[in-house]
């Protein structure tokens, strides 16, 4: 049986990019916890506390809240998923459709906004004096 590898804090906030801080406030509010604790007290968490917090790291550029990046990775994290009767895979599944009906159209205001900064960075350009003068 292979014993599980704990990263302390530092190292899993390099690799994920995330703030010492951030990972303190997403365990705080229950999103990832640390799997355990070292006899001197330090949060160690194991590769698949980092894929969730990677996961939320997604999330959060598409504004999603709190409770919805909740229920998307209790929903993802749900053990035995695969042993669940009928039912109860097919409410998993309804949850995750919606999800990834929400990622889609967030993608697409996402991609609106940014069509709108380029035109109007290109506008800018445009716009300058010095071109204005050579034209």
């Amino acid at each position: 049986m292979a014993q599980t590898q704990h990263m302390q804090i530092g190292e899993v906030a390099e690799r994920t990019g995330l703030s010492l801080r951030t990972i303190r406030y997403y365990g705080e509010v229950g999103l990832v916890e640390p799997s355990a604790r070292s006899r001197g007290g330090f949060r160690l968490y194991t590769e698949e506390d980092v894929d969730r917090l990677q996961l939320i790291k997604r999330m959060k550029p598409l504004d999603f809240s709190l409770d919805e990046t909740r229920e998307l990775l209790e929903a993802l994290g749900r053990p035995g998923s695969a042993e669940a009767d009928g039912e109860e895979r097919e409410r998993l599944n309804e949850r995750l459709d919606a999800f990834e009906a929400a990622v889609a159209a967030r993608c697409l205001t996402l991609r609106t906004q940014l069509a709108t900064a380029e035109e109007f960075a290109d506008r800018l350009r445009e716009q300058r004096p010095d071109r204005l003068a050579h034209r």
